[in-house]
């Protein structure tokens, strides 16, 4: 049977003391109230003997409304509402028992009365919710005095009233330290001129310089602001917000948005430096989480490449959706211990591994698979950067072909339930190394996935390669921000290929969410026919647009204090990606910002037949021939020799 009352710590005993005692005296000073000496006299023999029982069972309808589990530091329009039900409960419950005892078996009259009961109502509420509150108001006062005791810095706060106030909240609760509002800025014309747990608003964001001019007059130096999602949002224009706050020397912070946490909420409110991916020029894309966990809880998870920036943060997903046991296999020392020292620090349940190990290595990949036994596989080691490989094409067929080969040959010997192969927008209609490789991977888990589909059409278990294809991801190893970054600390200028060169664009955080939630869809029940995902990007940037945007986040003025080259577009490079083939139609899956695409893959005789002449021609070192089965096997693959320099 559950138990009426919850775990008897000290603080406990202490809440039922307390409330039982209120209760005691309410009731009392309810008859003082409300009668007469001489009437107050008749009553004296009946009150004693009603108030021991009536505490019990006070005692119990208090704990039933929960009024022993909150904490008084924490005391909320929540608390104050059970509060009220249980005092509502307790004059009716008096109500109930004055119609008792009018009978002539009893007192014969009525002992409360109506007013009685109204007047101990209002007593009672006041002597529970009273000293809450007061405490409540006490530790708030306490928590603003320490903060400003500890030499906490100044901030404006930027965004709607709901979100400033948790900020505020999360500060007077004491999870964010070392920081006091003297100000919020909003956009809403209904903030402004109010004053939000006593921070008042003092315009909207067009007005901070005026804001930080005017709480300097009165002795206070601004010297952060911390932008609220509302603030981050596309049309608050965040750029110039931060570009403003640095032409003025102020850093700048960001709040999270609670959506992104598929976390706890103590690392959602942490602050976090602005970067130049949280201002992308499109909405980020929302997430299930829950549907997320529910694919990753529980399982065993191998990650390959978990050294590089998108798979450190497909490990870190893997353990923070509560994976059992994770393996991470990556052929960079210093980058695996790097990933599994930062995974070490999280504090989960989940059993990490880390091995040194290239996909390269068949043997390799078989063995350590069939001793983890996964069941779900994520290949993300891959080599990518387009002009490398154009000039050491032979290193990227290894890598990229033969690689994943091993890898998903691991994972279906293993028993893995799925296979999720990280792709990229290049692998359609191909002009690169890269994209021809890439989609001759994908081309590869393609016919294995309906090879295993017909298997579990005769009862076989089934299992599910699917591939995912990433558009440029921002601030990823090797991305165009680091090395914009790097020439604009530089003092410039500023390299970009070509005025017209566009990209679509997406966070690390909305590339891994991609990841999982492929594998979410290819998991469920009933199988699909899709087997390639892309996230909704909205439109292509200009990496022009990119470049200038970041010049003047830094406080920076383009052309002027940094200067943009055109350089020429490089071999393997064209000025449009393309995220579908005409050979692919999509598909909606009900997965929100994701889209699909059914492939017709080749037999897995061609693709051996393939891949047979495509080792070959590496192992002779015969360019022409290797770049003859790209361009055969591909669809659409424009890859072709280089022009014999002069």
């Amino acid at each position: 049977m559950k138990r009426l009352l919850p775990k008897f710590s000290l603080r406990t005993w202490l809440i039922v003391a307390h409330d039982l005692a209120v209760t005691g005296a309410a009731l009392v000073a309810t008859f003082v109230i409300r009668f007469e000496d001489a009437r107050l006299g008749e009553r004296l023999d009946g009150l004693v003997t009603i108030l021991p029982p009536f505490l019990v069972y006070a005692g119990i309808v208090y704990s039933l409304f929960h009024l022993y589990r909150a904490k008084w530091r924490f005391a909320s329009l929540p608390d104050l509402f059970n509060i009220f039900r249980a005092v509502t409960v307790l004059a009716l419950s008096l109500l109930v028992l004055d119609y008792v005892l009018i009978s002539t078996q009893f007192y014969g009259t009525f002992f409360f009365g109506k007013i009685t009961i109204a007047v101990y109502w209002c007593l009672q509420m006041l002597f529970l919710g009273g000293p809450r509150i007061a405490y409540r108001y006490f530790r708030y006062a306490r928590t603003r005095q320490h903060a400003r005791d500890e030499g906490s810095m100044p901030v404006l706060v930027l965004g709607r009233a709901a979100d400033a106030e948790v900020l505020l909240r999360a500060i007077e609760s004491g999870a964010v330290r070392r920081i006091w509002p003297v100000g919020v800025l909003s956009p809403s014309a209904a903030d402004q001129g109010a004053t939000i747990r006593g921070v008042p608003v003092l315009g909207g964001f067009d007005d901070l310089e005026q804001a930080i001019k005017d709480l300097g007059s009165r002795g206070t130096q601004v010297a952060r602001v911390v932008l609220t999602p509302t603030a981050l949002a596309p049309e608050a224009k965040p750029e110039a917000i931060v570009m403003r706050a640095r032409q003025l020397g102020i850093a700048t912070s960001q709040l999270p948005s609670l959506d992104d946490a598929g976390e706890s909420a103590q690392r959602a409110l942490r602050l976090a430096p602005v970067n130049v991916e949280d201002l992308l020029l499109r909405p980020s894309v929302h997430i299930d989480y829950r549907r997320l966990e529910e694919v990753i809880k529980g399982r065993s998870v191998v990650v390959t490449g978990g050294g590089g920036s998108i798979g450190a943060e497909i490990c870190d997903r893997v353990v923070t959706f509560g994976a059992v046991r994770l393996l991470v296999i990556e052929n960079s020392e210093p980058a695996l211990h790097a990933v599994l020292e930062a995974l070490a620090t999280k504090g989960t349940g989940t059993a990490v591994e880390g091995r040194l190990a290239d996909v390269r290595d068949r043997t390799r990949m078989l063995d350590l698979l069939a001793d983890f036994k996964p069941e779900i596989v994520f290949h993300a080691a891959a080599l990518k950067h387009v002009p490398l490989l154009e000039r050491d094409w032979a290193e990227g067929v290894k890598t990229n072909v033969f690689g994943s080969v091993n890898v998903t040959d691991a994972a279906v010997a293993a028993g893995a339930r799925a296979m999720v192969m990280i792709s990229t927008d290049k692998a359609i209609e191909p002009v690169s190394v890269l994209g021809a490789t890439k989609r001759l991977a994908e081309m590869y888990c393609q016919a294995l996935d309906a090879e295993s589909a017909r298997r579990a059409a005769s009862g076989a278990v089934p299992m599910r390669l699917i591939s995912v294809r990433f558009g440029n991801v921002l601030a990823s190893n090797g991305s165009v921000v680091p090395k914009f970054k790097a020439q604009i600390e530089a003092g410039g200028p500023i390299t970009v290929t070509h005025p017209e060169m566009v990209r679509y664009f997406m966070t690390i955080r909305e590339a891994c969410d991609l990841v999982v939630s492929a594998a979410s869809h290819a998991l469920a029940r009933g199988r699909s026919d899709v087997s390639v995902y892309l996230l909704n990007m909205g439109q292509p940037v200009r990496i022009v647009d990119l470049a200038e945007r970041m010049v003047r986040l830094s406080g920076l003025e383009p052309g002027r204090d940094i200067d943009i080259v055109f350089t020429g577009i490089r071999a393997g490079e064209r000025l449009h990606e393309i995220l579908l083939s005409r050979e692919e139609p999509s598909a909606e899956i009900g997965i929100e910002g994701v889209v699909a695409a059914r492939a017709t893959p080749p037999s897995l005789e061609t693709m051996r037949a393939w891949l047979s002449a495509l080792e070959a021609g590496v192992a002779r070192g015969e360019r022409s021939v290797v770049y003859d089965v790209l361009r055969d096997a591909v669809p659409g693959s424009k890859v072709r020799l280089p022009e014999p320099s002069a």
